[in-house]
C-alpha cells in the first residue's frame, strides 16, 4: 500500500479503515458503521460522476479539497441535506482522513488540506417539546382493542418514561426490563454505554400486562416487536407515533401543524423533569448524555423558568440614551 500519494488506492485504505479502525480498534456500533458506509457510497458515486473513474480506480490524491467541498455542496443543494447532516457526512470523511494520514504518511499533504476545511456553522433553534396534557393525549390515542394499539400504548409510554432515543427503544429486549423489586429498564445507549432508567408504577404495570398477553417466549426477543415478531424500524416507530398524534390532534388541534418525531417525546420528558425540580445532572444521567452541558439546552428553552427569574429582578429606572456616531466612518459602521 506504500507509495507516492498519487498512487495510493482508496479501496484498500477504505477496507482497512472499516475493518481495522472502526470494527476492531474502536468496536464501533452497527449504526456508526452504517452511517460511515453510506457517506462513502455517496462520495464514491459523486467522484465517479465528476472524475469519470470507477470507485475501484479512485486514489487518495483524488480526494482533494476541491472535490470534497463540491461533494458537501452537492449534499446540501441537490440531496437537500441539512447542515447537521452535511457536517455528519464530513465528520466521517475527516475520521477516514485521520486514519489515512497515520497509515500512509506519504499522503499527509492531501490529508492535511482536507482536514483544514472547517465544519459549517448552523443556527441552533430552541428545542421543541409538548405539554404534559398533549403527551397524555398521545399516549391515550392508540386503540387498546387491537394488538398493535396495545403495543403502541405501552411502547409510547415507555418512550416517554425513559426518554430513550428511538434507536435505543427498538433494540430493547424482554430481559432488559426488571419489574421487581424496583421497576427499571436497562438501555444500551450511544458509545455502548449502559444505563438503568427507573419506571413509574403505571409504566411497569402496563409492561407487565403487555408481557402477560404477548404471545412470545424467550427473553432475547424484542420488547416491542412488529407483527412478524421482529424488531421495529425507526420509520415504523415514527409512523406509529404519527398515527397517535393525528388522533390526539382532535383534542389539541395545534398538534396538526407540528412535526412531532420520537425525539420530541424525549425532549418533552426532559423539560417535564426540569419543571418538576429534578436536578439537571440527574436528567443528564436519565437521558444518557455524555455531559450535563448537553442537558443545559433544556434550561435555555424553559421560558417559564426565565419568567420566574425575571419577576425576582426589578427593572432599572433609567432613561434611554440614543447613540450618535461622532464621524462618518463610525456612522457607516453603525448602519451595517
Amino acid at each position: 500500500m506504500k507509495g507516492h500519494p498519487s498512487t495510493i488506492t482508496l479501496g484498500s485504505l477504505l477496507q482497512h479503515f472499516f475493518i481495522e479502525r472502526l470494527m476492531q480498534q474502536r468496536h464501533a456500533s452497527p449504526c456508526t458503521i452504517a452511517a460511515y458506509r453510506d457517506c462513502f457510497r455517496l462520495l464514491l458515486a459523486f467522484a465517479e460522476q465528476r472524475l469519470g473513474k470507477r470507485p475501484a480506480n479512485v486514489i487518495l490524491q483524488d480526494l482533494n479539497p476541491t472535490l470534497i467541498l463540491e461533494f458537501l455542496e452537492h449534499l446540501e443543494k441537490h440531496r437537500h441535506n441539512s447542515i447537521r447532516t452535511r457536517n455528519a457526512r464530513f465528520a466521517a470523511i475527516r475520521a477516514f482522513m485521520h486514519y489515512a494520514g497515520a497509515k500512509e504518511p506519504s499522503g499527509l499533504a492531501i490529508v492535511q488540506s482536507v482536514l483544514a476545511i472547517p465544519l459549517k456553522r448552523f443556527e441552533r433553534p430552541l428545542i421543541g417539546f409538548l405539554s404534559r396534557e398533549q403527551i397524555q393525549a398521545i399516549l391515550d390515542a392508540p386503540d387498546p382493542g387491537t394488538w398493535s394499539g396495545r403495543r403502541d400504548r405501552v411502547m409510547l409510554t415507555t418512550l416517554y418514561n425513559t426518554g430513550a432515543r428511538v434507536s435505543e427503544l427498538i433494540h430493547l429486549r424482554i430481559d432488559d426490563v426488571a419489574l421487581e423489586p424496583s421497576p427499571a429498564v436497562r438501555i444500551l445507549g450511544k458509545g455502548r454505554k449502559e444505563r438503568q432508567v427507573p419506571l413509574w408504577a403505571s409504566t411497569a404495570k402496563e409492561i407487565k400486562r403487555w408481557l402477560q398477553n404477548k404471545k412470545a417466549s424467550g427473553c432475547e426477543q424484542p420488547l416491542f416487536p412488529n407483527c412478524r415478531g421482529g424488531s421495529l424500524t425507526r420509520t415504523s416507530v415514527a409512523e406509529r407515533l404519527g398515527l397517535a398524534v393525528q388522533k390526539a390532534a382532535r383534542k389539541f388541534p395545534e398538534l396538526t401543524h407540528r412535526r412531532i418525531a420520537p425525539h420530541v417525546v424525549r425532549h418533552s420528558l426532559a423539560m417535564h423533569l426540569l419543571q418538576a425540580g429534578v436536578d439537571i445532572s440527574v436528567i443528564a444521567l436519565w437521558l444518557g448524555h455524555e455531559s450535563p452541558a448537553t442537558t443545559h439546552m433544556y434550561v435555555e428553552a424553559d421560558l417559564a423558568m426565565k419568567e420566574r427569574a425575571l419577576k425576582n429582578l426589578q427593572a432599572p429606572h433609567s432613561g434611554s440614551v440614543r447613540y450618535r456616531p461622532p464621524d462618518r466612518v463610525l456612522e457607516f459602521l453603525q448602519s451595517l
